[in-house]
């Protein structure tokens, strides 16, 4: 099996993706992304960083952060995102019982997929097309019409800062939608996704 290395950037802008374990809609519940973004708050006062986009679907999580100049250290992030998510489902029906002996040797629970996806952003037009697919995600699996339909994404924050126009990609009123190639991300997410 090929060794796989990440590349980590002090103070580097990165794409993430985290999927849920089996591709379980847990997000389906808005109580769960509730959990979420206050996993994701507790641990940015624990390790600061910088949010450029984000996107929740029901089975997986796309972030575009951005460290500090000092800092490279995604993956404790992400770790203790998930970490901290796992431990507020406790006490609620929404934590699975049924963890598999391998998944309890590597002290996991049936919630997310064991490893997640990054992506260093290179330039300003890798930034531009990794936020289009991250607004562009709930149109893509079906969820919405639009990318200003869904709730769960940053897509209204860069609107008020007129990064982009409200019906940006917007197939209401018959609008027809030139849809950006994401051919280049879908790739490097190939089976994930």
């Amino acid at each position: 099996m090929p060794e796989y290395r990440r590349a980590y950037t002090a103070g580097g802008t990165v794409f993430l993706t985290l999927v849920t374990y089996q591709r379980q809609p847990i997000f389906n519940n808005p109580e769960n992304i509730a959990r979420l973004r206050n996993a994701v708050a507790i641990v940015r006062k624990e390790t600061p960083f910088e949010i450029n986009g984000a996107v929740i679907l029901p089975d997986h999580i796309h972030f575009m952060w951005t460290l500090p100049t000092d800092d490279d250290n995604y993956s404790k992030r992400v770790g203790r995102i998930k970490v901290k998510f796992t431990q507020s489902l406790r006490g609620t029906a929404n934590l699975p019982n049924n963890v598999s002996n391998s998944r309890q040797k590597h002290r996991e629970s049936n919630v997310w997929h064991r490893r997640f996806w990054e992506h260093t952003i290179r330039d300003e037009l890798d930034f531009e097309n990794h936020l289009n697919y991250i607004h562009y995600n709930p149109v893509k699996h079906g969820l919405v019409s639009c990318p200003h339909c869904w709730n769960y994404s940053s897509f209204k924050k860069w609107v008020k800062q007129d990064a982009y126009p409200d019906d940006w990609c917007c197939a209401c009123n018959g609008n027809e939608v030139k849809i950006p190639d994401f051919s280049s991300i879908e790739e490097f997410l190939g089976e994930v996704l």
